[in-house]
């Protein structure tokens, strides 16, 4: 990741290909080593290749992968008609005692 992001960053800075050395350049100046084979394996793969276009690209792939947070599919229900609804149960809540913290044993205090 750290060698696409500094690629990325070469890219957004008007560098539209950037070589192994400006990947290494970058790193280099926050103190990162660079892996040479993952960094050539990189540029390999995105070499020739417009940097837009693969990020539109990848943004349409990451639209259909499911990303959570809409819940289950309601349960199809079948009804014989004529028949009461089912009434739900209700079952009482427990209220919920906030546990007391207490700095006592260690001899700290907030305004001490």
């Amino acid at each position: 990741m750290k060698h696409l992001a500094a690629y990325l960053l070469l890219g957004l800075g008007g560098n539209t290909s950037p070589s192994a050395d400006d990947v290494k350049g970058v790193l280099s100046s926050v103190g990162i080593e660079a892996d040479d084979e993952r960094l050539d394996k990189l540029i390999g793969e995105l070499e020739g290749k417009n940097l837009q276009d693969l990020i539109a690209e990848g943004s349409t792939k990451l639209a259909s992968v499911p990303s959570g947070g809409g819940g289950g599919a309601a349960a199809p229900t079948t009804s014989t008609g004529g028949g009461a609804a089912p009434t739900e149960e209700k079952v009482p809540e427990k209220p919920v005692e906030p546990e007391e913290d207490s700095d006592e044993d260690m001899g700290l205090g907030l305004f001490d």
